[in-house]
């Protein structure tokens, strides 16, 4: 391939066109794994409607990103760690939040059903998204991903960080396994590396949280800007092209690009840049996320269907063609939905931005859905996980 063509699909635009383009198969009944019911999107648009009402019953939602899982029972356990560092000043508290979500977002891969974090301020365990937030914020807090062993996160520390000692502040044990341990350590030395090669992002201490002093002093920032910088600085992490599938039936290079992480950690830094009084532009380039939750909420409610049943009761690779099928036409409906969810909600797109209905939204419905369906609220197809599926 290319280095145009590299250079291509690691942009928001790559990722809509793809993904419209499995939906057009889709749609002319090409797709071997996949049958598609579009009468049953209204269904879908409805419950998530009311899924956002209930949440936010003034309709004011926020992005989807990860700070959401940083307050627990009503409290910002952000602001605690914050607060106890003595990041006063405005540029180094950002600098700080950049480092904790970029590590955090990395290592929210899938734990497994087993997994629990016991929260040390609550005495609660956390399983899933809200474990490993929590986990991440402890450690971060420890000063783990830090040469200095402060709260930040930067090449010494992530480059030399031992996977015993991830384990370790993760909680795990023989009786608390987390699925893809070791390839989450594996995944942060290899950030720690691609920090340090990057002296024009991440200066010379090559620390995650300067690209704030990247991205603030570019003229008109853009989101598209931020996620093709976070594509490109991070490319040498990811195993392969990075969240980026082969697939048979898709032309010419016959890639489908997803980048899901990536754009979740867009979404949250954008909050960052914004709550530092920096302006970002064009949030609505990026797209919805390829996670099994809001595509799980498409199958519970039949309107992406499988062929084979079967392949429902056993695990599949991230990169088996019925996963980049349902990924990829998770993401185009997200698309279509949009419009029917605000139409019900009374509000426009820049009142309720893609970002805030995958918040209010599709996650939340996806996650319901599951739970009313299933007893354990698992997802109605498995993926395979090492610790690096994004």
């Amino acid at each position: 391939m290319s280095i145009e063509g590299r250079v291509w699909l690691r942009t928001p635009e790559a990722v809509r066109v793809r993904c419209n383009e499995m939906l057009a198969l889709a749609e002319r009944e090409r797709l071997r794994h996949f049958s598609l019911h579009l009468d049953r999107l209204d269904a879908v648009a409805d419950y998530v409607a009311a899924v956002t009402r209930a949440a936010y019953p003034t309709l004011a939602v926020p992005y989807h990103s990860r700070w959401r899982h940083f307050v627990v029972g009503g409290v910002d356990r952000w602001k605690a760690v914050a607060q106890e560092a003595g990041l006063a000043d405005p540029a180094e508290l950002a600098r700080a939040r950049i480092d904790l979500c970029t590590v955090s977002v990395l290592l929210d891969a899938g734990a497994g059903p087993d997994w629990r974090f016991r929260d040390p301020v609550s005495g609660r365990d956390f399983a899933r998204s809200e474990g490993l937030a929590l986990a991440s914020l402890e450690t971060f807090r420890t000063g783990l991903f830090s040469g200095s062993g402060k709260p930040r996160a930067d090449g010494d520390g992530l480059a030399s960080l031992s996977k015993a000692a991830l384990g370790a502040g993760f909680q795990v044990s023989r009786d608390n396994r987390l699925v893809g341990l070791a390839g989450r350590a594996a995944l942060l030395q290899a950030l720690g590396r691609a920090l340090r090669g990057r002296p024009e992002l991440f200066g010379a201490e090559a620390r995650i949280g300067r690209l704030f002093d990247f991205w603030r002093n570019c003229t008109g920032l853009s989101a598209r800007l931020m996620l093709c910088t976070l594509l490109d600085a991070f490319a040498p992490i990811w195993p392969g092209m990075g969240d980026v599938w082969p697939h048979p039936l898709i032309g010419g290079d016959g890639m489908v690009p997803l980048h899901k992480l990536s754009q979740w950690l867009c979404y949250s830094l954008i909050e960052v840049m914004e709550d530092a009084g920096v302006r970002v532009s064009g949030i609505e380039v990026l797209t919805g996320l390829a996670e099994y939750r809001n595509g799980g909420l498409f199958n519970d409610f039949g309107v992406l269907c499988l062929r084979d049943p079967a392949l429902a009761r056993s695990a599949l690779a991230v990169g088996h063609p019925a996963i980049v099928e349902w990924r990829a036409l998770t993401v185009a409906l997200l698309d279509r939905l949009a419009p029917l969810v605000r139409a019900r909600l009374g509000r426009s797109e820049a009142e309720l931005p893609l970002a805030s209905i995958l918040q209010g939204g599709t996650w939340a419905a996806g996650r319901q859905i599951a739970r009313a369906r299933r007893a354990d609220g698992s997802p109605p197809i498995a993926v395979l996980s090492d610790g690096r599926v994004f």
